[in-house]
């Protein structure tokens, strides 16, 4: 018997870790758009960019069951940390975004001592605290961070020096690409490990999951600290590739986009954020082109569309149509 479960584990695990068609998809087009729309590079970027800050989102609360309220706190953590050793002089982008990574990741395992020991509106009155709390600092250290006015007068070194970055954009994207897949392999790899299968035991029956020997506090403790980490490498990104950060980067309304992109996508499947990321940094683009006033209007019927189908967002939909015309889904 024992033997029996043990293949039986075997292949979950294996099923599990197979690559779908819409993750090749997703990866193939985000590649290709280098090339297929090289004017538009520094807006995929930034669609890219947080596609890495919803998939950290994810985590929490696709695989791990946290809801998270602050989120961006880790994401203006990693964005001033950047920043602020680009405008010190310490401008190497990959030892930057490693200092980010620590100390986004640092900053998320003090914080999950508090948040792994709530459940529910506690939880969430936590994050959305911790998340206030760091803009309000961001906006009174204003002579380091620029307040209101913005961290100005970052100077980023080539990468490897050699790679300088330029005005449109084309190594900017490209070292975010590489980065950003390289931690989507990483956080595929995560959940689809055993420590993977204990985040969606706790998420789906908290109470029986210590029963069989599983750490509950620790294992959410642990996915806090990764998602925070991967939420700064987000952050450190986008001051590198932009130059500039914006008091915005620690904001309310930060936290509430990269939600609305993961429950776009589709929640507890890693790609989704990433989808769900590029087409709302699209279509809010687009949008606004088309109706500056009131394009939250319509991105908020495109919202409400989504939900209401019951598909699980788009990666949901996208699931049930090929259930319904190419027979069982994987």
């Amino acid at each position: 018997m024992a033997v029996l479960a043990a293949e039986d584990a075997t292949r979950l695990f294996v099923a599990r870790s197979r690559w779908r068609w819409e993750e090749i998809v997703f990866w193939l087009v985000a590649a290709s758009s280098y090339f297929l729309f090289p004017g538009h590079l520094v807006l995929i970027t930034q669609a890219l960019i947080a596609g890495l800050f919803s998939m950290s989102l994810d985590i929490l609360l696709g695989y791990a069951g946290i809801a998270s309220m602050g989120h961006a706190a880790f994401f203006g953590l990693g964005a001033y940390t950047a920043g602020i050793l680009a405008k010190m002089g310490y401008g190497d982008p990959i030892l930057d975004l490693l200092a980010a990574a620590v100390l986004a990741g640092g900053f998320g395992a003090l914080c999950s001592l508090l948040v792994a020991r709530l459940h529910g509106i506690g939880m969430l009155m936590v994050t959305l605290g911790i998340g206030l709390s760091c803009y309000e600092l961001a906006n009174r250290w204003r002579d380091m961070t620029g307040g209101d006015d913005g961290l100005q007068g970052m100077v980023v070194k080539p990468i490897f020096g050699i790679f300088a970055f330029d005005f449109d954009g084309h190594v900017a994207f490209i070292y975010s690409f590489v980065v950003i897949f390289i931690l989507y392999l990483f956080a595929r790899r995560l959940v689809n490990s055993p420590f993977g299968l204990a985040l969606l035991g706790i998420r789906e029956n908290l109470r029986r999951v210590p029963a069989l020997g599983i750490g509950v506090r620790a294992q959410l403790m642990l996915a806090f600290t990764i998602a925070a980490s991967i939420a700064g490498v987000a952050g450190a990104l986008l001051a590198e590739s932009t130059q500039f950060i914006a008091l915005e980067v620690l904001g309310f309304d930060r936290s509430i986009s990269v939600l609305i992109m993961l429950v776009l996508g589709g929640i507890g499947n890693l790609v989704g954020g990433m989808i769900g990321a590029m087409v709302f940094t699209v279509a809010r683009d687009e949008l606004a082109a088309l109706d500056p006033v009131y394009w939250n209007f319509w991105m908020g019927l495109i919202l409400c569309a989504i939900v209401l189908s019951g598909s699980g967002g788009i990666v949901g939909l996208l699931r049930r149509i090929e259930r319904r015309f190419g027979g069982t889904a994987r």
